[in-house]
């Protein structure tokens, strides 16, 4: 592995696959008093999830805070919204379903 990913992987968020917690190296964990800016292999073996109690080993990488989701090689398929992150994604699907609900409801300003 190079450098580079190795410094990458400090800033990854990891994921508890039994409950879905993310642990967030940026702002560590206070119900185990973990400072903000711990990296996840450099939380002590004993460390569980703040959650659910699960190993450190339930836990999978999911990347840096906003990066996109998905694969690297499927990101440029589409209409350009597989660039987009998490967040952006809920934002366009909600955003939509609202603009929805406003038009439906207008339809009762047509008698």
């Amino acid at each position: 592995m190079s450098e580079q990913a190795v410094e990458n992987s400090v800033l990854d968020r990891y994921e508890c696959r039994a409950c879905g917690y993310v642990y967030e190296p940026s702002k560590g964990d206070e119900k185990h008093d973990i400072a903000p800016d711990t990296p996840f292999a450099e939380l002590p073996l004993t460390w569980r999830c703040p959650v659910c109690s699960a190993k450190k080993n339930a836990f999978a990488n999911v990347g840096p805070a906003g990066k996109a989701s998905g694969f690297e090689e499927n990101l440029s398929y589409g209409f350009g919204v597989n660039k987009l992150t998490p967040t952006q994604k809920s934002i366009l699907i909600f955003g939509a379903l609202a603009l929805g609900v406003l038009f439906f409801l207008s339809l009762y300003g047509l008698q």
